[in-house]
């Protein structure tokens, strides 16, 4: 992938994730429609710990290390032992995140992957795929803010 373009794709992406954010407020954040498996702030943390996983490893330096256990897969927040960072915290480690990403020389993104991960070989690669991942959680969030307020107005 070329770097300028997956630069703007994924201030595309993460600005559009900072935005629906933006929009929430705690109660739909945590509601679970049915149907679905998870929150939206389940999935905004999902996106975070993915992203960093990643794009810098497993070792969660900057995040809190028990965010895989909260938001890895096959999480949920029904079964949580404690709970879960605010919006704001979210908020913030997304937009910290995202300077770190920005920060990665053009260069890392040549390198081959120590083992192929899903198919992808190259941290390039696996860049484009922590973009598809990201937008289609957004694409989640925003199906699910849509049935959390329609069964606010039909209560």
């Amino acid at each position: 992938m070329n770097r300028t373009v997956g630069l703007k794709q994924f201030d595309l992406t993460r600005g559009a994730l900072v935005k629906f954010m933006q929009t929430l407020d705690t109660e739909t954040a945590d509601k679970q429609p049915e149907g679905f498996n998870n929150t939206i702030r389940w999935h905004i943390g999902h996106v975070l710990s993915a992203a960093e996983a990643f794009m810098f490893g497993r070792e969660f330096k900057h995040l809190p290390s028990e965010y895989p256990s909260l938001f890895g897969f096959g999480t949920r927040p029904s079964e949580w032992k404690t709970e879960g960072p605010s919006l704001e915290v979210l908020m913030s480690q997304l937009q910290e995140q995202a300077q770190r990403i920005k920060a990665i020389p053009a260069e890392a993104f040549e390198q081959n992957l120590p083992e192929p991960f899903l198919g992808l070989e190259t941290v390039g690669e696996l860049y484009g795929m922590m973009l598809y991942h990201e937008a289609d959680h957004i694409g989640q969030m925003k199906a699910m803010k849509r049935i959390v307020e329609a069964e606010k107005v039909t209560k």
